[in-house]
């Protein structure tokens, strides 16, 4: 087995991410919404914690469509920090709101989610062709640009590590080691 794999270590919920989802081309604004909320609720934890409390995140977060997301009052959203399903921190809470009428705001003006970020790189994927994990970088120029802008436009949880996964989780980057079978 590649060492690609080895950051799942045997749990099938990571291994069905790493194998099926991570590094995969996936131009849906709302899978790429769910993606960016998912990661940005990640900060200071790991992504196996997150990716066991996945299925709480959409049920908590209407399945994370960005509309509904967008129009959650204040009291649902406090609702929600009691819901031991969540990471229950209030900014990462609140956070999708904000981000999903950040996502709102960029359709208007590019169309679609998914233009806007593939406009970072002009449409192309980046491919490191790692030999080993060791070589694959945390951050990247792209992400440092990515997180800046995505700051100024007012999203939350969204510095140059956490926009560097992100684009792994939906495809941008593609960071499966050169002998994993995933490619």
């Amino acid at each position: 087995m590649s060492e690609c794999r080895a950051w799942t270590a045997g749990d099938p919920v990571l291994e069905a991410y790493h194998d099926h989802e991570w590094c995969k081309v996936n131009h849906d604004d709302g899978f790429q919404f769910m993606m960016l909320c998912l990661e940005g609720a990640s900060v200071g934890l790991s992504w196996r914690t997150i990716m066991h409390k996945k299925s709480a995140y959409c049920a908590a977060f209407h399945d994370f469509d960005i509309d509904a997301c967008a129009a959650m009052t204040d009291g649902e959203l406090e609702g929600l920090l009691s819901n031991p399903g969540l990471i229950r921190n209030r900014s990462k809470i609140f956070s999708v709101r904000r981000n999903a009428r950040a996502v709102l705001k960029i359709q208007r003006e590019f169309g679609s989610f998914d233009a806007y970020l593939w406009g970072f790189t002009n449409g192309r994927r980046i491919d490191g062709h790692w030999r080993a994990s060791a070589d694959v970088p945390a951050v990247s120029d792209v992400s440092r640009r990515m997180s800046a802008d995505m700051k100024k436009r007012g999203f939350g949880f969204v510095g140059p590590v956490i926009t560097y996964s992100f684009m792994q989780a939906i495809g941008i980057v593609n960071d499966h080691l050169a002998d994993c079978e995933y490619r």
